[in-house]
Formats: structure tokens, C-alpha cells, sequence
């Protein structure tokens, strides 16, 4: 397949940006899907150690990829430990 794709960016210039970015976005979704399944508070590996990994996060622990407006070393708890 490899191969297939270096033939057609020889006989086709054009293409090479295509697949430059095509790979370059597949790459990325990759990225961030492990990004999701390894530090996202959800997401629950290990369910006899720490069953509710959620319970765990702080009020100041950002777990969102990108916030607008919270600035999270501000926030203070505000519900009951379990």
C-alpha cells in the first residue's frame, strides 16, 4: 500500500499535500483518542484499585483538553468527600 502511495505522489506532484495532511489529521485523531482513553477521568482501567477514578479529582485538576474561561487553581470544593 506504501508503495501504492509513493507511485501515485511520483506520477501526481499535487497529491503529495493530500496525503500529507490526510496522514497528519489520521495521526492527531490517533493522538487524541489515547489522550482520552489514558487521562480522562472516565475512563476506568483498573476497576480493583481505583474504582472511581472520578471521586478522586480535585476541584483544581483540569481534565478538559482546552477550557475558555475557568481558571481551575481558583476553584474550591464545594460537594462532600466519599
Amino acid at each position: 500500500m506504501l508503495r501504492q502511495i509513493i507511485g501515485q505522489a511520483k506520477k501526481h506532484p499535487s497529491l503529495i499535500p493530500l496525503f500529507v495532511f490526510i496522514g497528519a489529521g489520521g495521526t492527531g485523531a490517533a493522538l487524541y483518542v489515547m489522550r482520552l482513553a489514558l487521562f480522562n477521568p472516565d475512563v476506568c482501567w483498573d476497576k480493583k484499585n481505583n474504582p472511581e477514578p472520578w471521586n478522586k479529582m480535585g476541584p483544581n485538576q483540569q481534565y478538559k483538553f482546552y477550557s475558555v474561561n475557568v481558571d481551575y487553581s481558583k476553584l474550591k470544593k464545594e460537594g462532600p468527600d466519599f
